[in-house]
């Protein structure tokens, strides 16, 4: 087990489980969570020595195509002043083009616009699909691509959430919630075996995620993560706001998907004067207060991006807040290992 898996152990406490907890009680501080997050695996290992604990696997998982029964419902309707601008754009040969993905929120957006009209979910795609729909350029270098508004944004995340509810089938879903730093995981790094949903939109606060939670209830989630607050500290929200935020969301999620674990992750130090590392740490462990009071799961990945000021780590940011590439890396490790623990979970139920 790599450095970063070992260190992963000590960040993950996972919701109600099949076996009695640990007598002590939930620390608050972070740093002290890996001698309960070790009692608790080591619980439920014995509840589970019948069984053979494997990876999660990948599977054969349905590819939303056209030809599937169940094709996403009007997304042309839904998106409408949209499909116009789509239509327009010139098929360029993917050879005249050496972009691999999309590098703005508006390149993405027509990426998945796109997906999601062939009747694909973007998720499922290599990240340079359907490029000729959004490489188009002027004489000048310039993108002919009008930039989605905020509400455009929704609606697509909202039909994206009706195409997983109908072609879900048997399969497992995973939702990731929260602001840009949710929206640009990207979608090759997610663990495998299951179907995922994005559902970030850059530069949304806690309040605004809290609002759109509705979008994806049609869906049958297993597992839900939320990430959310650092746009609330950059527009000056206070604590209470924030946590007050927070609380609604993993509340709203669990009685939207009572069958779902909800797994709540921690506010990601930056390197922004004006966002003191001691507040956020004090936020998070707050945050981990109110998951276990809600019944969901807590990762706190500050150890894993925090240097020894407390500050976002250089090698893992591109300008303070977003994750660099190395970021993301870091990232689908912690995400991998608690999969795994859940899965480890799982079979102890049974």
């Amino acid at each position: 087990m790599s450095d970063r898996l070992l260190l992963a152990a000590s960040l993950i406490t996972v919701g109600p489980i099949s076996v009695p907890p640990p007598p002590m009680p939930l620390p608050i501080a972070p740093d002290n969570l890996s001698a309960l997050f070790a009692s608790t695996v080591a619980q439920t290992l014995q509840a589970t020595d019948s069984h053979k604990i494997v990876p999660i696997l990948d599977v054969a998982l349905p590819e939303f195509s056209q030809s599937q029964p169940t094709p996403v419902e009007s997304p042309v309707t839904a998106l409408q002043g949209t499909t116009q601008l789509v239509k327009n754009l010139q098929v360029l040969p993917l050879s005249q083009s050496s972009v691999s993905s999309p590098t703005s929120g508006t390149e993405l957006y027509y990426q998945r616009f796109a997906a999601l009209k062939a009747g694909k979910i973007y998720t499922r795609l290599p990240a340079n699909s359907f490029q000729s729909f959004w490489t188009k350029e002027t004489s000048k270098g310039e993108l002919l691509l009008q930039k989605p508004a905020h509400e455009q944004w929704i609606r697509l995340l909202e039909q994206e959430a009706k195409a997983i509810a109908k072609g879900q089938g048997a399969n497992r879903l995973g939702i990731l919630v929260g602001d840009s730093l949710s929206l640009w995981f990207p979608s090759e790094r997610l663990p495998g075996g299951q179907l995922w949903l994005n559902q970030g939109i850059s530069g949304e606060n806690s309040g605004q995620i809290l609002n759109r939670l509705s979008a994806f209830s049609e869906t049958r989630p297993d597992t839900i993560y939320v990430m959310a607050g650092t746009n609330d500290l950059r527009q000056g929200a206070s604590d209470d706001v924030i946590l007050g935020n927070i609380r609604q969301i993993v509340s709203r999620l669990r009685q939207n998907h009572p069958q779902a674990q909800v797994v709540v992750e921690s506010i990601l130090p930056t390197r922004l004067s004006s966002i003191s590392s001691d507040r956020i740490s004090y936020l998070n462990q707050q945050i981990a207060a109110i998951a276990k009071l809600q019944g969901a799961g807590y990762l706190n990945l500050n150890a894993l991006f925090a240097d020894s000021q407390g500050q976002m780590r250089q090698d893992l940011t591109t300008d303070g807040i977003h994750l660099s590439r190395r970021g993301y890396e870091v990232w689908q490790d912690a995400l991998h290992y608690a999969e795994s623990v859940m899965a480890v979970n799982r079979i102890a139920k049974k």
